[in-house]
């Protein structure tokens, strides 16, 4: 059994086990790096390196599996202690199907619990992992860190404003979004590997999620600019610790 954490509710089941997933096969072509964006530098690590840090910080998860494809061999010469699920699909919903489907095969049961978070989301920490825990392993569905819009939202017709957007009940979805790891392949296998995140599964399915909020911080990193605002973050946390 793991430890919980001394913030954890009373109301937490005594068995319940935590595993996480890392879909890292993307090639991050709007990333503007050369090869994919998870193993760029970043402060002095590459970026996947300071992901699994936080993971591997939050002692109720038993065990982290990364998702590579198959011919990557990246995290091999590293030092993280993680599962190298060598396993990557096309798209990140068959990359994280794949990943559930090792960890069933690594001795995790299916109502056991999984956090799903992107591997560019490398400004992620473990008190917001924690957070998401506490909240989530009580709740009947499951659901995802968010990020309440801050700002007005547009639609756009042929490069346009078309309209402004009721922002007073939109948010950001963000990772890690943590389920059962049984009914997240279930929704996964009837939603297709076309959705975007975990919640759109579980939504196709008639579920709703809970809504856990995050941090503007843990953002992804996804195009150039995106490098240099991480790395000031990763270096300020430094600064202050």
């Amino acid at each position: 059994m793991t430890e919980l954490s001394q913030n954890s509710p009373s109301t937490l089941p005594s068995d319940a086990r935590f595993w996480a997933v890392i879909p890292s096969a993307g090639s991050g072509s709007r990333s503007g790096a050369d090869g994919p964006k998870q193993y760029q530098p970043l402060a002095g690590q590459p970026l996947v390196i300071h992901t699994l840090s936080a993971f591997a910080k939050v002692r109720r998860i038993d065990q982290i599996a990364v998702v590579v494809a198959a011919d990557d061999d990246f995290l091999d010469s590293s030092s993280a202690t993680v599962l190298i699920a060598a396993c990557g699909g096309d798209t990140r919903a068959a990359s994280v199907f794949n990943g559930l489907i090792y960890l069933l095969e690594c001795g995790a049961a299916p109502d056991d619990w999984v956090l799903v978070h992107d591997a560019a989301r490398c400004l992620i920490t473990p008190e917001q992992i924690n957070a998401l825990i506490d909240a989530c392993a009580v709740d009947a569905v499951g659901g995802l860190l968010a990020l309440k819009l801050p700002d007005t939202l547009k639609s756009e017709v042929g490069g346009r404003v078309a309209s402004t957007l009721d922002r007073a009940d939109k948010w950001l979805a963000q990772t890690p979004q943590m389920f059962r790891i049984g009914a997240l392949v279930d929704a996964l296998q009837q939603a297709g590997d076309q959705v975007t995140d975990e919640s759109s599964a579980m939504e196709f399915m008639g579920l709703k999620p809970l809504l856990v909020p995050g941090s503007a911080q843990n953002f992804k990193v996804t195009y150039p600019e995106d490098f240099a605002l991480a790395e000031a973050v990763l270096n300020a946390r430094q600064t202050r610790s």
